[in-house]
């Protein structure tokens, strides 16, 4: 008979289920908070600041990744999966996060990016050593290339940050790479590279980490047969077709992680990052695989009723097929964010938005905010499980003015300087109204914040009711009283409304459009901003006990 496995620390509560309505607070650990003054984050930075998580009123942080890093890719591109990059700190400082979490029953998930290494990671360095055939190279995708001397890439592949998905190596083999060029995609058929990715989950949950969100999670099986078929890469719908993305051997590789995380009391929670349409993506939901993916769905959509309407059908019906509950998600590190979004005028391409030709249409600040509100509002209603991006709390706009010379992101470069990439979403979040970071860190942080952040920052928001800090600290302690279950009833309230009752038959209720609409009887829980005679104005959400 098996024994479960103790982790090294736990939360003071132990329902196996946390998180099927948990409020997740994902941490980008380079810009989140510096306690060691050079101007990066840190883990003892997000230690420092866990007492401000748990006054919030989030479940779960979710922490981007921390690991030893060249940041070809913000740390998506990982050198060693059993470390923390020590300009970040070390392991004891990363099990005195966990403890410090736990103590406050904040649950830990970790980022785990199985798709690719850094390529300076070990095994791709022993790769790049070794000979064409070898056992090193196995672990990747080595091909020889097209044309009479091998001097074209193996197939036309486009890599997601522009160019050219394959990179060739002096000895004239080519090698995938479905993002940039330092992040060299690994072969899951390889039994080396299965087994090694379990002792990773085993490593971080043995130290007590409560879950994982698992990168890329669509594009671990692919069909490397030959002639190579093209690739239609991100775009939807994909149907189990695509030679590189949502192919359906993938779901092996995830039945055998399961049964890693069920061998810890509680299991392990996991988070797929698969952008796939909805009855493909809740495939990987299922409680014999990962148990939840995100719906990115509400990312894409409009501020429009109908859309949002559309969306969360869809995904309720899925959730309910495969078992799990829905994922909510306005913003995260790799989206323009959503106060910023909803102030552009409606139907622009927020890719065309990030290009430097001068083109950029006018951003209604204020209206973005507003409308940021009442969806953050609508969302964290709905059953299911809410992720929050840093900042998202304090209405924090894209910092969409960087300079070019300070340009992180590989989309940057690879797009040949004309997409300035998701940096504008990852500027360190403001502490304090002034100082020479905003309380991030004791120096100018590594990307600049914009100069008027200190007016929304925690310090700014802390004492103001009206304050998007407010709210969010409002909503989430009324969510953890009235969220229960997954039962949704929909409310017709008229055109441009979204309004549902939950159980105990308190409401919500959205007002997408323009102009005020009458509210029905019930007492205000919270609002996404002032109601005027009994109304509720336009472009704002109400909740109803």
């Amino acid at each position: 008979m098996s024994t479960l496995r103790t982790p090294a620390s736990t939360p003071r509560t132990t329902d196996p289920d946390w998180w099927r309505n948990a409020v997740v607070y994902q941490v980008y650990p380079r810009s989140f908070a510096d306690a060691d003054g050079d101007g990066l984050g840190d883990v003892a930075g997000i230690t420092s600041r866990v007492p401000y998580l748990a006054s919030l009123g989030v479940d779960a942080i979710w922490l981007s990744p921390f690991f030893p890093s060249p940041l070809a890719d913000g740390g998506y591109d990982v050198a060693d999966y059993r470390a923390v990059d020590p300009r970040l700190g070390t392991l004891d400082d990363f099990d005195a996060l966990v403890r410090a979490a736990h103590e406050h029953d904040v649950r830990v998930i970790v980022d785990v990016v199985p798709n690719h290494t850094s390529s300076s990671h070990v095994w791709f360095q022993a790769a790049l050593a070794a000979a064409p055939g070898s056992p090193e190279r196995a672990r990747y995708v080595f091909r020889d290339g097209a044309g009479p001397s091998g001097e074209q890439p193996p197939s036309d592949w486009v890599s997601n940050f522009g160019g050219s998905a394959w990179t060739r190596v002096p000895d004239g083999q080519w090698y995938l790479h479905l993002f940039a060029p330092e992040q060299p995609d690994l072969d899951w058929s390889n039994p080396s590279v299965r087994s090694d990715f379990e002792d990773t989950l085993r490593f971080w949950s043995d130290r007590g980490v409560d879950g994982f969100r698992v990168d890329v999670a669509h594009g671990l099986a692919k069909d490397l047969s030959t002639p190579y078929r093209p690739s239609n890469e991100h775009a939807l719908p994909l149907d189990g077709s695509d030679p590189l993305y949502d192919r359906d051997e993938v779901h092996a590789i995830f039945e055998s992680w399961r049964t890693v995380l069920d061998e810890y009391d509680p299991p392990r929670a996991a988070v797929a990052e698969a952008w796939a349409p909805a009855p493909r993506r809740v495939l990987y939901a299922r409680p014999t695989e990962l148990g939840q993916a995100f719906n990115f769905d509400l990312l894409e959509a409009p501020f429009d009723a109908s859309a949002f309407r559309t969306v969360i059908d869809r995904n309720l019906a899925a959730s309910r097929e495969s078992g799990a509950s829905s994922t909510w998600v306005l913003s995260n590190h790799d989206v323009v964010r959503h106060a910023t979004r909803y102030g552009l005028p409606d139907g622009t391409d927020t890719d065309a938005w990030l290009m430097t030709d001068g083109t950029q249409p006018t951003l209604d600040r204020e209206r973005g905010l507003r409308r940021a509100r009442a969806a953050t509002l609508l969302v964290l209603a709905l059953p299911g499980s809410s992720y929050v991006y840093q900042g998202e709390e304090l209405g924090l706009q894209e910092a969409a003015a960087i300079p070019h010379d300070l340009l992180q992101d590989p989309k940057w470069i690879r797009t040949g300087h004309t997409v300035k990439g998701r940096d504008g979403c990852r500027v360190p979040i403001p502490w304090t109204t002034s100082g020479p970071s905003f309380g991030f860190g004791a120096v100018a942080p590594h990307l600049p914040q914009p100069a008027d952040f200190g007016a929304s920052s925690v310090e700014a928001e802390s004492g103001d009711e009206s304050s998007t800090l407010s709210l969010y600290r409002a909503a989430l302690a009324a969510r953890r009283q009235l969220q229960r279950g997954e039962l949704l009833e929909w409310i017709d309230a008229g055109d441009g409304v979204v309004a549902f009752a939950r159980h105990d038959g308190w409401r919500s209720v959205t007002n997408f459009g323009t102009e005020p609409v009458a509210l029905p009887a019930g007492s205000v829980v919270v609002s996404s901003g002032p109601l005027t005679d009994g109304a509720l104005p336009g472009e704002a959400t109400v909740w109803l006990a």
